[in-house]
């Protein structure tokens, strides 16, 4: 395999020799692709390489003081690095990756960026266009398989296509409704020579593909009026609001409305936790009382969320007497799940910025009352249960002293299960773009190299990553790419040797019958230190504390792990499928 390698790359320079006394010296399309790189302003990518996407680290290697590369252990970690990037700077995170399983393994990561809304860049090597459809080793149809779940796909056979589909590539992954893009680079391509100067221009619009971002007049003022009128207003925002850097906007016009507002899971962080206006967030493991309010009130303005399932439970019971105003850019997700009577389609920026001059302040006091009624009765009912009780560390304790001892201001990146729910719960947001989660994927794994990718887009905040024992074990090997790069990455391993989100289903709905959901698991700070990473395990409340500012006071990385009850269920909780009114505290 080493002597074909090597005959391919002399061939190659062969070929480069004579387009060099043929076309005079022109990028190659590697060249071209590191260029564009830099006209779009990217500082940071995360990858890792092989056969069919060398070139590019070849010619990357010219540009390491411009451009800083990552070297990922797994090209999962390259992708939801890329998307913890790109979440806490608001910019586009970049991946490189080879072709066949260097591609493949890039997949889950695409797809959860597709559905959360991160842009991405995502370049993957291909075989050379000649070998195509052949089954050439490691070729694998990148673009059939990322159609469904990318939002734009390109093959590149020419090197004089670089700049053009590099500029639209970037152009569709951050505008309108952010995603990924894929870019599937073949080797011949990326090795040859253009044919002419490169030269750059970015994308502000396409005629195939132009979504709108400010809305019709007339939507803004029916929306308008039917807020106005409304007795029990209630706003649920959700992720658009900081994707349109729109949290300026939202809190003014809240502050102006008087509106009661809530948020999804992946709306946390877009209003400060203590603004009084914030009565917490809603969905399956969601606060009391914004669930229970949601069938109370008589116009819902929902702004930059699509009503996921995980948001609704049945959606057919949810809300079903109020008038909705939906803000989405996204036209497909308006009356996808329900029905609208007045539709604003744009950003939610500049939607909240036209409405503002249009809608008044009213007296909301009763309304805004009966959610902290509620709110009380939550507390009574579970706060108090979960919070400084003796017996085994509670989730919730942990949460909650790290949320004081940061003052609310980390960025907190989580997994997936109860651990995501219990930190969603307990910490105090008070900073935008502070809570990092695979939400509508679910991608379990996702925590250590997105907390990575978060702390590179980020590195003056304390980022923290928030982790179960067996989502911790399903990407355990990025923890090298934190050790070699010498960030601060803090780590919380919430440890109770069960996938307890599953294990709690099983209780609840399946009779206690624990079916393959109890853990052997490792020696974690044994294997993190094998990494060259700091930590310790503390498994009694009174060393929690201690615990805790141990962690916070490194300059380094640093995992503590911390082991928690092993049968503790979060609540509360709406069962699948069922009204938010069913909502059970335990």
């Amino acid at each position: 395999m080493g002597n074909l390698l090597e005959i391919e790359l002399k061939q190659e320079t062969l070929i480069a020799s004579a387009q060099e006394n043929t076309v005079g010296n022109f990028l190659s399309g590697a060249q071209a692709m590191m260029e564009c790189l830099l006209a779009e302003g990217v500082d940071n990518i995360f990858g890792y390489p092989g056969g069919a996407i060398m070139p590019t680290y070849d010619a990357l290697y010219d540009y390491i003081d411009r451009i800083k590369h990552t070297l990922v252990r797994h090209e999962q970690g390259a992708g939801h690095a890329a998307q913890g990037y790109a979440r806490v700077s608001g910019r586009t995170g970049v991946c490189l990756v080879t072709s066949g399983p260097g591609g493949t393994n890039l997949i889950t990561p695409i797809a959860d960026a597709i559905i959360d809304c991160t842009p991405l860049v995502c370049i993957v090597g291909q075989v050379k266009s000649t070998l195509l459809g052949t089954d050439a080793f490691q070729e694998t149809d990148m673009i059939g398989v990322t159609t469904p779940v990318c939002k734009w796909n390109y093959q590149i056979t020419d090197p004089d296509e670089v700049p053009e589909i590099m500029a639209k590539a970037f152009f569709i992954a951050k505008s309108g409704k952010p995603g990924p893009v894929v870019i599937d680079f073949a080797r011949d391509a990326q090795a040859a020579k253009m044919t002419k100067a490169f030269s750059y221009k970015k994308v502000e619009k396409m005629v195939s593909y132009n979504p709108r971002v400010v809305p019709k007049q007339e939507q803004i003022e029916k929306a308008a009026e039917l807020i106005n009128k409304a007795k029990r207003p209630y706003i649920l925002f959700g992720h658009g609001v900081l994707i349109a850097d729109a949290m300026q906007e939202l809190l003014d016009f809240v502050e102006k409305t008087d509106i009661p507002c809530a948020s999804t899971l992946l709306g946390l962080s877009a209003m400060p936790n203590n603004h009084p206006n914030y009565m917490g967030w809603l969905g399956m493991h969601g606060m009391y009382a914004p669930n229970v309010m949601t069938d109370e009130c008589d116009v819902l303005i929902a702004i930059g969320m699509r009503f996921d399932d995980r948001v609704t439970g049945d959606s057919t019971k949810f809300a079903p007497q109020a008038r909705i105003v939906h803000i989405e850019i996204d036209p497909s997700e308006v009356e996808k799940i329900k029905k609208t009577e007045a539709p604003v389609i744009g950003d939610a920026k500049e939607a909240l910025k036209m409405l503002f001059p249009l809608v008044k302040k009213g007296d909301f006091t009763g309304w805004k009352n009966e959610f902290r009624k509620l709110d009380v009765k939550e507390y009574d009912k579970v706060t108090l249960r979960d919070l400084n009780q003796e017996g085994k560390i509670k989730m919730a304790e942990v949460v909650a002293l790290l949320s004081d001892k940061t003052n609310g201001e980390a960025c907190i990146v989580v997994d997936v299960g109860q651990h995501q729910m219990v930190t969603a719960r307990y910490y105090q947001f008070r900073k935008p773009n502070s809570f990092i989660a695979s939400g509508g994927l679910g991608t379990m794994g996702f925590a250590i190299p997105a907390s990575f990718g978060a702390k590179v887009g980020a590195p003056d905040r304390e980022v923290v990553g928030i982790i179960g024992d067996g989502c911790f074990q399903m990407t355990i090997q990025e923890l090298g790419t934190i050790a070699q790069s010498g960030l601060a990455v803090k780590m919380i391993i919430l440890n109770n040797n069960f996938l307890g989100m599953v294990r709690q289903w099983q209780q609840l709905f399946f009779d206690n019958r624990y079916s393959f959901v109890e853990l052997q698991n490792p020696d974690f700070i044994t294997i993190a230190k094998g990494f060259g990473i700091d930590g310790h395990t503390c498994s009694e409340r009174e060393n929690l504390s201690d615990s805790l500012d141990k962690m916070l006071d490194s300059k380094k990385a640093y995992l503590l792990e911390v082991i928690v009850e092993k049968e503790e269920n979060v609540f509360p909780m709406v069962p699948a499928g069922t009204s938010v009114s069913e909502i059970r505290l335990e």
